[in-house]
């Protein structure tokens, strides 16, 4: 396989090794997985090296940086410059880009190599994302940052990451509004996750009978701005005429690299799979992986089945 390493290149269709760097990050967000002892943890430079070449090895041509908070790592540039080396032709970060409120910390990761940034947007709202983050005055670092990023969108191509929280819910399509004005053509929606250090928090995790109405008009506005809106954890049954636009992370090979272990994408708690008896002759079952399991610990199957239009069942979860 090739790809193209112009900026706005698609490089879905690549293997990718998903670098989990450290858990180590900047911010608190409230709603974040990861406990304060997984914080504590992090891959060494020489084995996210000896990885990387690993993975070239194996055909692997494109490479995400993660965390935690990527950008805090010291060796994150010089890790991208030996992936360029190395041959990947796509190099992702995943960020909450607080960095980039100085322009001249973007230029470098560019120049670095890096193809494509995702920007962790909490929520457009200032109040409410210092609160959500936890830390004063990051709001306006966040948005400085997002006019930096969405300003070199003909270098790389760039993405705005909004979550869905029981507390965003009602804002969803005015965040869209916020990104598209700023400039972003492009963006995903992360549904919470009760895993890790937040098993057994479900305050803010929405049922998707809750959540489907401003998720729905949070597609209505994306499409009436242009804007390409994806879902990456949402049932496809579910997003109606926008089924689309949901996304299966897992079609193709993803190998994740983390702290603690190397494991194939499909086997994360983080990524739907699995499938329950309203998935049952779906028609889309070959391009999505069903539910999550910490959301059916949560809702389980019976309200999955009534939130796309069915009678509720109490059958249990097929294996995925």
């Amino acid at each position: 396989m090739t790809a193209s390493t112009r900026p706005g290149a698609d490089a879905s269709d690549l293997a990718l090794l998903d670098v989990v760097l450290d858990y180590d990050c900047n911010l608190g967000c409230r709603y974040c997985t990861l406990t304060a002892e997984m914080r504590r943890r992090g891959l060494r430079t020489d084995t996210v090296r000896r990885a990387m070449r690993a993975a070239r090895r194996d055909g692997f041509q494109a490479i995400s940086f993660t965390g935690g908070e990527p950008t805090i790592r010291p060796d994150l540039l010089p890790l991208i410059r030996e992936a360029r080396a190395l041959g990947y032709t796509s190099i992702k970060v995943q960020t909450n880009g607080l960095v980039f409120a100085e322009r001249k910390n973007l230029e470098r990761l560019l120049a670095a190599g890096t193809t494509e940034i995702h920007l962790s947007i909490h929520t457009h709202l200032a109040e409410a994302y210092d609160d959500l983050v936890r830390r004063e005055g990051a709001y306006e670092r966040m948005k400085q940052a997002a006019a930096n990023l969405a300003g070199v969108s003909d270098r790389a191509t760039v993405f705005s990451d909004l979550v869905v929280l029981r507390s965003t819910l009602p804002v969803l399509a005015d965040a869209v509004d916020w990104c598209a004005d700023l400039g972003f053509t492009a963006g995903h929606l992360w549904y919470y996750s009760a895993t890790d250090e937040q098993a057994g928090r479900t305050d803010q995790m929405p049922s998707f009978e809750e959540a489907m109405p401003s998720i729905l008009a949070a597609l209505e506005r994306a499409e009436d701005r242009g804007f390409d809106l994806r879902s990456l954890h949402i049932p496809h049954c579910l997003l109606g005429r926008f089924a689309d636009q949901g996304t299966d992370p897992t079609a193709r090979t993803v190998r994740v690299a983390t702290p603690d272990a190397v494991f194939d994408l499909a086997d994360s708690p983080l990524t739907p799979n699995a499938r329950i008896p309203a998935c049952v002759d779906c028609p889309r079952a070959t391009r999505c992986r069903g539910v999550r399991r910490d959301y059916l610990a949560q809702y389980g199957d019976a309200e999955m089945a009534h939130a796309r239009g069915q009678a509720r069942t109490l059958l249990p979860v097929v294996p995925g």
